[in-house]
């Protein structure tokens, strides 16, 4: 995995003092030691056949690369398979040559709700924490960002993303297998930075603001999105074991207890964009992720609570611009 042009992207600019020790951290998040299918999911990379787009859509729901000439019936079967070989694919969708990637999120749903609430991303430099294979990256690249990097240290993430990149071509966007602590402290590099979907899987759910806050230039914008439950700002779950079978939830605040938060982390102009509950159009099992899906998360006789008895999930979105 080559980033040298991220590199030279980032020489010269406010992300330049990362350079000292990313390449160790791109290096050490994918390990075959710590990550025994990377080498077939390697090899699932370089099945992958050279094809030049004629066509790139990075605005419509799904994440789009298509040639003048269709596959034959051959050459899209090899393609499907050796996208296969990526699954589960959990964010998207995307349609690559003619083959459709129905992941198990219609993240366009998501992105849909807030593109409208924030800032412009023209020419801006964008962290996305948590991004998955990079769909909403793509999203950031389509609405004019300068530079995306999204981050993620799940390594089959990393290779979903360098799939489709293989059809997309060498633009300025990069997954990267780290996590937000590897970020460096106070870097104030981004105009933008985006967490969705990761808040409730912190530990310290204020840490987390502080390191995102850490990121921003002033004046940035945070895009969060996160689960929620209905209260005041004193209201806040926290599950005794499982959320919705997710082990790792460890709190689900009320909208107005994270508006609390962001103000006790510094944040201005802090503003609730949204809340949806989640449909069981949004996320399901699909071909391309067969494993148990929101439907079998939920009490089969009332689908407002979890499984477990919780609320079922209700997700918001907010925007907050750094000090």
């Amino acid at each position: 995995m080559s980033e040298n042009r991220l590199y030279e992207l980032m020489k010269g600019t406010l992300l330049e003092p990362w350079l000292s020790v990313l390449d160790e951290q791109i290096q050490n998040g994918l390990t075959e030691e710590a990550y025994g299918k990377l080498p077939e999911w390697r090899e699932a990379l370089a099945q992958l056949p050279i094809i030049k787009p004629q066509k790139i859509s990075l605005v419509k729901a799904a994440v789009t690369a298509e040639s003048s000439s269709l596959l034959t019936p051959e050459e899209k079967t090899h393609l499907k398979d050796a996208l296969k070989k990526l699954m589960p694919w959990r964010k998207g969708p995307y349609h690559l040559h003619g083959v459709d990637i129905d992941t198990e999120w219609r993240s366009d749903f998501k992105w849909q709700r807030l593109k409208s609430a924030i800032k412009p991303l023209q020419g801006k430099t964008v962290l996305d924490v948590g991004c998955g294979n990079g769909y909403h990256s793509w999203r950031m690249l389509g609405m004019g960002a300068e530079l995306v990097i999204g981050i993620d240290p799940s390594p089959l993430f990393v290779m979903q993303f360098q799939a489709v990149k293989h059809f997309l071509g060498d633009k300025n966007i990069f997954v990267l297998p780290i996590g937000i602590q590897d970020v460096p402290e106070d870097l104030q590099a981004f105009d933008s930075v985006f967490s969705m979907g990761v808040l409730y899987h912190r530990r310290s759910a204020i840490d987390h603001l502080y390191q995102l806050r850490s990121c921003l230039k002033s004046g940035g914008e945070l895009v969060l999105e996160t689960l929620v439950i209905k209260g005041d700002e004193n209201q806040v779950l926290v599950p005794e074991d499982r959320y919705a079978q997710m082990r790792n939830v460890w709190f689900i605040p009320s909208s107005k207890a994270v508006m609390v938060w962001l103000a006790r982390c510094g944040f201005k102009n802090i503003k609730l964009v949204d809340e949806s509950y989640t449909g069981l159009d949004e996320q399901r099992e699909t071909e391309w992720m067969q494993y148990h899906s929101l439907k079998d998360y939920l009490d089969p006789d009332d689908h407002a609570k979890t499984i477990e008895g919780y609320p079922a999930p209700l997700r918001a979105i907010f925007t907050a611009e750094a000090p």
